[in-house]
């Protein structure tokens, strides 16, 4: 078998060894990420406003949310949520080293990565629901409820922030356009 075959097998792909990628995120999850930032933006414009759109992205981020559980649980090895506890338990010494510039390579998420995606994850569960029982007879006006369902989608947008910034950082230190990945699923092997 020929190296273009192995390489092909393993899902690396490149003509040089500075050119080669993995395919790290599929194609589910890719159109999830993109299609929760599409709703969370558009959430966040539109309370008030736009009563009915907003009520309908939110059923979808609470859609977009189970998908996301299950396929954390059945999805393709990057997708996961195998490393999640280990990675979470790392990302404390992860965020004192980016101090110095000390990054790490993950093919992955990183420990960071992962922190912000649990904490995404909660807080866009908390959001969604609580604006979906908003909007039900039981629980319409109920003080605790609106108050709840506004700090989680401040919250969200505080992350969605941090975690843009993030991205945008980690590309810099680590000189790979992460946000590309993200498109096209695939991300550079560094050469050792």
């Amino acid at each position: 078998m020929n190296d273009k075959a192995v390489l092909d097998v393993r899902g690396v792909s490149g003509r040089t060894p500075a050119d080669r990628t993995v395919a790290v995120w599929d194609l589910p999850l890719r159109l999830w990420h993109w299609a929760l930032a599409a709703c969370v933006l558009t959430a966040w414009f539109t309370p008030t406003v736009h009563d009915r759109l907003h009520r309908i992205v939110g059923y979808i981020v609470i859609a977009l949310l189970a998908f996301r559980l299950v396929w954390g649980l059945r999805g393709s090895r990057y997708s996961r949520f195998r490393m999640t506890g280990v990675r979470l338990r790392a990302a404390p010494s992860y965020l004192w080293n980016l101090r110095r510039g000390i990054t790490g390579r993950y093919i992955g998420l990183n420990p960071a990565g992962t922190l912000m995606l649990v904490a995404l994850l909660l807080s866009l569960a908390v959001s969604a629901i609580t604006g979906a029982l908003s909007v039900t007879v039981t629980f319409f006006g109920v003080w605790w409820i609106e108050d709840t369902h506004a700090w989680a989608s401040d919250a969200v947008i505080v992350l969605v922030v941090l975690h843009f910034v993030g991205v945008v950082a980690m590309g810099l230190l680590q000189r790979e356009n992460l946000i590309r990945a993200m498109i096209t699923g695939r991300k550079r092997i560094r050469r050792h």
